[in-house]
């Protein structure tokens, strides 16, 4: 594969960050070439000291601050201010998530530097949002779980559960990548930089529709273990040999082929309360029946390689060795203080492109703060805002 520039090189981002989603976010920035340098604290983001599994280091700080310069900067001080707003100067995206209204009394309101600096994209991240009755309350990833409604959603019959990953950061993060790129497409075309502002609760609010949309006709959606709540068969189902396998059944063409050839009862494609997914569901148990009884007359490899054969869709139910260990898992390998380690890689394959991954940053490694004087001045990456007629300023 060939080398080739990375669409984000060139552009400065600015990252008051820490924890997850907003790393998350600015991680991927890296990754397509930005230049991100990272604000800590003298003491160094807090994710720093989550774990000590990769290497003596953080996992979750390795995950997701590769490619990123640390600079310590005391914002408490005159002289950090002043070093924050050289940055910004310079900066193309300033992507941040302290508390609500924390930048804005540190001197750095979102609106006023959009102001000042109208090619600037800010994409503010907090828990509730800057406004309403929760808006200073406190939140992090398990606490939005639970009060989105997430868990409720989410374990078996008898209690609620986390989702086993900082889902709700995640997909924060995620959400102000995309945001940020469509900003910076938008500005591409007209100059102007953006405000953007996320919350964690809306982003889960967002993904929650179906089942929030179910409670509200009327279906108030159950917790059903590793079974679909609108779809049967959807679940796992036991083999002779002990072992469990995951079938999904998406359509009544599917489920069909099923009865035919992996059930032997091909009259269920037809039968009232089996024909069709609405019926099925209503009837479950009855149908979880059925599939578990022909499950259990198979061995693993015979089950597997009957619903290959027949194009059901199936899978294992792993754990993370068996993840470690899969065949299919692509890795990427990043450098850090105490050595290389090996990370899944990212989901985006560019074709024929061969794309580098910076390293993880000692905490405050990039010390200097002139190292901001090799950026170009971002108000000139925005040529489109003059031919619109703006002026592009500068603050000092």
């Amino acid at each position: 594969m060939a080398d080739a520039r990375r669409p984000l090189e060139g552009l400065l981002v600015v990252a008051v960050e820490q924890a997850v989603a907003a790393p998350f976010c600015t991680s991927r920035l890296a990754d397509a070439g930005a230049r991100v340098i990272k604000i800590e604290r003298p003491e160094g983001d807090f994710a720093r000291g989550y774990d000590d599994v990769a290497k003596g280091q953080s996992s979750y700080f390795v995950w997701l601050n590769r490619g990123k310069e640390s600079l310590i900067v005391d914002l408490a001080t005159p002289e950090g201010k002043a070093a924050l707003r050289g940055l910004i100067d310079m900066a193309d995206v300033l992507v941040q998530n302290l508390k609500p209204g924390a930048l804005a009394r540190l001197g750095f309101a979102p609106e006023e530097l959009r102001k000042t600096h109208p090619w600037l994209i800010c994409c503010s991240i907090s828990g509730y949002g800057e406004t309403g009755p929760y808006a200073e309350r406190k939140a992090y990833d398990l606490l939005i779980q639970a009060e989105s409604g997430l868990s409720s959603i989410t374990g078996g019959p008898e209690e609620p559960a986390r989702v086993g990953i900082s889902v709700v950061d995640i997909a924060t993060g995620a959400t102000a990548h995309a945001a940020v790129l469509e900003a910076l497409i938008a500005r591409g075309l007209t100059g102007e930089g953006a405000d953007i502002r996320i919350s964690m609760f809306d982003v889960m609010a967002d993904w929650l529709a179906v089942p929030l949309l179910h409670e509200e006709g009327g279906k108030p959606p159950r917790r059903l273990g590793l079974a679909h709540p609108s779809i049967a068969p959807y679940g796992v189902f036991t083999t002779r040999d002990g072992k469990q396998v995951l079938i999904s059944i998406q359509s009544d063409r599917e489920w069909a082929k099923l009865a035919e050839r992996f059930l032997r009862r091909p009259g269920l494609a037809t039968e009232e309360r089996f024909a069709t997914n609405v019926a099925r569901v209503r009837n479950r148990a009855a149908t979880d029946a059925l599939v578990a009884e022909a499950f259990a007359g198979f061995d693993e490899a015979e089950a597997r390689d009957l619903l290959a054969s027949i194009d059901i869709a199936f899978a294992s139910v792993n754990d993370m060795a068996a993840l470690a260990a899969h065949p299919h898992l692509r890795r990427i390998t990043v450098e850090t203080p105490a050595g290389p380690v090996a990370v899944p890689a990212p989901a985006p394959i560019l074709m024929g492109v061969a794309r580098d991954y910076g390293p993880v940053p000692a905490v405050g490694e990039h010390a200097g703060l002139d190292r901001h004087e090799d950026c170009a001045p971002a108000a000139e990456k925005a040529p489109a805002l003059e031919r619109a007629g703006g002026e592009p300023g500068r603050t000092g």
